[in-house]
């Protein structure tokens, strides 16, 4: 009997597990990222580079298990929703995607090898804006977060094994981050200046139909909150 209940805590630690790596995973898209953030750390040396991964990994992390556990009640401390987040984080990534599509063609950032005049501070700062928050960890992101934390288990121990379980799940999707970023120039190098300037500009477009899509659908969702007869 106790072998049975111990397979079944294991059953759900594993699906919720894997829940979390199958919603989150898609919508981060490291390996889709990979080249953007390649092209937004041209001027950084490799090794500033893999710095730079693995505090975007760390970021990505903490947001993420913020919004899953935390990130519900924070929105309704400020009497915000979720449409809301989604409309101003499009925005944003629109914007981040519109500049990259219309950014000048600059000297291939496989080829960077001298020391560059970035401090720390500065390269904190990049980390989290824009590297993690929105290019890696935008709106869609943490609105998914959001719906994981959204309603929680009741009793202490099922809350707490279901806590550990997204965030052992957003453990493995910000190692992917990690991994896919500190090697995006493994990842590309094959294709060359004018494949990755190609492939580059194709990602800044998807990002941005992306951030379109996002914003849609957080004003689609105030629409239909607010006329709820016009929208149907």
């Amino acid at each position: 009997m106790q072998s049975i209940t111990i397979l079944n805590g294991f059953h759900h630690f594993a699906a919720t597990v894997l829940l979390a790596i199958g919603a989150l995973l898609p919508i981060v898209d490291p390996l889709g990222g990979a080249p953007i953030y390649l092209a937004m750390t041209s001027g950084l040396t490799p090794r500033e580079r893999g710095q730079m991964a693995k505090a975007v990994a760390v970021n990505s992390f903490l947001l993420l298990i913020a919004s899953a556990l935390i990130g519900a009640y924070v929105l309704d401390f400020f009497g915000l929703s979720i449409p809301t987040v989604q409309i101003a984080g499009g925005i944003v990534v629109c914007a981040i995607a519109w500049s990259l599509l219309n950014s000048p063609n600059a000297p291939p950032a496989l080829a960077r090898e001298g020391p560059s005049t970035a401090t720390a501070d500065d390269l904190g700062q990049r980390a989290f804006y824009p590297l993690t928050m929105p290019l890696t960890v935008g709106p869609g992101s943490i609105s998914v977060a959001l719906t994981l934390g959204a309603n929680p288990t009741k009793g202490l121990r099922p809350l707490v094994e279901t806590a550990l379980a997204h965030a052992f799940g957003i453990l493995i999707v910000a190692m992917s981050v990690y991994l896919c970023y500190r090697y995006a120039e493994r990842l590309i190098k094959k294709l060359g200046p004018i494949g990755t300037g190609v492939v580059v500009r194709l990602s800044a477009f998807i990002l941005l139909c992306i951030g379109v899509q996002i914003f849609w659908n957080g004003l689609h969702a105030v629409l239909i909150g607010t006329f709820p007869t016009v929208a149907s």
